[in-house]
């Protein structure tokens, strides 16, 4: 495997396959605070509020550290074959976008990124050493991408500034594709409903 890759990622994207317990949390949080933020700007009523925007993205901003590690982390399982591999490569490629676009957000509005943690912490908040196969591995990120998904959907309404909800959907839209990607490598169904995500 390319050596930039795991150097390069070992502090990011493996956080999608190794943090299941934490990234809930963080969900969780994520979720809190669009709850609150929501009746902020109702309150509001569209003023322009750059420090709620930047709690906001700086929690996003902490689930893309997450889940950089996270696909660190699977690629350095050695439970991936060479094809799963790649995608994940992808995947985490696609994250680290994700980061870069957020950190532009908080530093346009004046704020300060927080900083990714220790690839330790994310092993062990993901409790990787449960990992055992390689589908494993795949149902963690499904579950990251499909709460990732869903947890940007619903901060969208909390967002002050429209430029931020934009971002925020595409990011939710980039987290259904791995998702959906995700549920074929893994033989499961699609959704029979409409509407799932969100």
């Amino acid at each position: 495997m390319d050596q930039k890759f795991i150097s390069d990622n070992s502090r990011n994207r493996r956080d999608v396959l190794r943090r299941g317990a934490a990234t809930t949390l963080s969900l969780a949080g994520l979720s809190v605070l669009a709850g609150g933020s929501v009746k902020a700007a109702s309150a509001d009523k569209g003023m322009n509020n750059p420090e709620a925007d930047v709690q906001l993205i700086n929690t996003a901003l902490s689930l893309e550290h997450e889940g950089i590690a996270a696909y660190q982390i699977a690629a350095e399982s050695g439970l991936l074959e060479t094809s799963v591999l790649e995608v994940g490569v992808l995947f985490q490629g696609h994250h680290k976008g994700h980061r870069d676009e957020l950190i532009n957000a908080i530093t346009t509005l004046g704020g300060q990124p927080v900083e990714a943690k220790p690839i330790a912490e994310y092993i062990k908040s993901l409790e990787v050493e449960k990992l055992t196969s390689q589908t494993d591995v795949l149902n963690l990120a499904l579950r990251l991408e499909l709460g990732a998904a869903n947890a940007y959907l619903g901060v969208i309404p909390a967002l002050h500034h429209p430029d931020y909800g934009h971002l925020f959907a595409r990011l939710a839209a980039d987290e259904a594709m791995h998702w959906t990607a995700l549920t074929g490598a893994l033989g499961k169904s699609l959704p029979a409903n409409a509407l799932y995500f969100g």
